[in-house]
């Protein structure tokens, strides 16, 4: 038994490095096309250690190209303002849902996940009518206020809020706390294992977004930096040099959140309550 255990644990450990492998390959190879010219990566060879190593495609992204900071704090603005949103309405949501009693609230649980079997495509043109209506394509509340409540984690928020502990809260209201000041000091700083999985998600959604920004954004300077990274290919030539530079620079503030929320975010997907 213990030998079948030992074999099976060493095939399951190989599958893993193999799929682990298949992953950074890639990843790997745009790492190291970023410190290469354009002529050695058009080339076709496939080598890791560039011929020629150089600093000089992020020099020209960061010196040369003057709309690529401007790129990467339109991402971050949008990004941090539309997470920060997100993590309260959806919280607030979720735990009316879960916790308050009111007329409709079965009704209104189930319009939730009605809009989550709606596909994003359906939504696109009437969302654009009504940006423009409102006069706010080309806009940084055009990117955030449309998408500031998201309904996947509504339902994961009120999934996280229906398995805490009753009895914290009814503590906190004999302590004299209103239904508000429970859930801000003692409901939300206990749910930062879920908080912490929902700002993972909500912000790669924003920062990887490529869609949204193309349909509502047009003017260069309020590109975000998916949008900017496309302007790098042309009809007859693409600076695959400077997309993989850029590549990795807009890679680097998805690894720190995640770096950052790292510690709570296998305990937020599991959608437990407090300790």
């Amino acid at each position: 038994m213990k030998k079948k255990l030992s074999i099976g644990k060493a095939f399951l450990y190989g599958i893993l490095v193999l799929y682990a492998v298949i992953t950074l390959v890639p990843f790997l190879w745009a790492v190291s096309s970023s410190f290469k010219t354009l002529e050695e990566i058009v080339s076709g060879t496939i080598n890791f250690i560039p011929r020629n190593f150089t600093f000089d495609n992020y020099k020209q992204i960061f010196l040369e190209q003057e709309l690529f900071p401007r790129w990467l704090l339109n991402s971050l603005i949008i990004g941090v303002a539309g997470t920060s949103l997100n993590l309260l309405f959806n919280s607030m949501a979720g735990y009316a849902l879960a916790r308050l009693s009111f007329p409709g609230r079965k009704t209104l649980f189930i319009i939730v996940l009605a809009v989550l079997m709606i596909p994003a495509q359906v939504t696109m043109i009437p969302n654009y009518l009504i940006l423009r209506e409102l006069g706010w394509l080309n806009s940084y509340q055009g990117m955030i206020v449309p998408a500031m409540i998201n309904a996947t984690f509504i339902f994961m928020m009120r999934q996280f809020f229906i398995n805490f502990p009753k009895e914290l809260e009814e503590a906190a209201e004999m302590d004299g706390l209103s239904r508000f000041g429970t859930f801000f000091k003692i409901v939300l700083p206990l749910a930062k294992p879920a908080l912490a999985a929902q700002a993972i998600f909500v912000f790669m959604g924003f920062w990887n977004d490529f869609m949204r920004p193309l349909i509502i954004l047009s003017d260069p300077s309020m590109f975000t930096l998916p949008l900017g990274l496309n302007t790098f290919k042309g009809q007859y030539i693409s600076y695959w040099n400077y997309i993989m530079a850029a590549s990795m620079v807009f890679t680097l503030p998805v690894l720190l959140i995640y770096g950052f929320f790292n510690r709570y975010f296998i305990k937020g997907i599991s959608f437990t309550g407090g300790k």
